[in-house]
């Protein structure tokens, strides 16, 4: 039986301001409209982003769930995002590949690397 992840949700203090943040650093479609008390984001990759309106008792920015972003030119990515305001990390050299990272504005661990495209020996 096949069970394919299609669909993350996100809980954030303020959505709409979640779904900004998304939209504008990696390009989800969003109406940003709150529809059953969700802001829906597709990708051009398939996956849809659901930000959630988190319950006043609920810690953020844990480190259960990290989002990582395929992104071929990890120094050309940052000075774009910096631009806009949105600074990583240091960049990080891996087996064959890098990597940065951030904090959405909920404080949750998003990364972008090249891992993707990593050449095959």
């Amino acid at each position: 039986m096949s069970a394919p992840l299609n669909t993350i949700i996100l809980y954030a203090k303020d959505p709409k301001k979640s779904a900004d943040f998304y939209r504008r650093f990696f390009g989800f479609a969003t109406s940003g409209e709150i529809v059953e008390g969700l802001v829906e984001l597709k990708s051009q990759s398939g996956i849809s982003l659901l930000i959630h309106q988190a319950a006043k008792g609920v810690t953020l920015g844990q480190v259960g769930v990290k989002l990582m972003f395929d992104v071929e030119d990890i120094d050309a990515f940052k000075a774009v995002s910096a631009a806009y305001g949105l600074e990583f990390g240091p960049t990080h050299q891996a087996n064959g590949y890098s990597f940065a990272n951030a904090k959405d504005p909920d404080k949750n661990s998003i990364s972008i690397s090249s891992r993707a495209f990593k050449r095959k020996a």
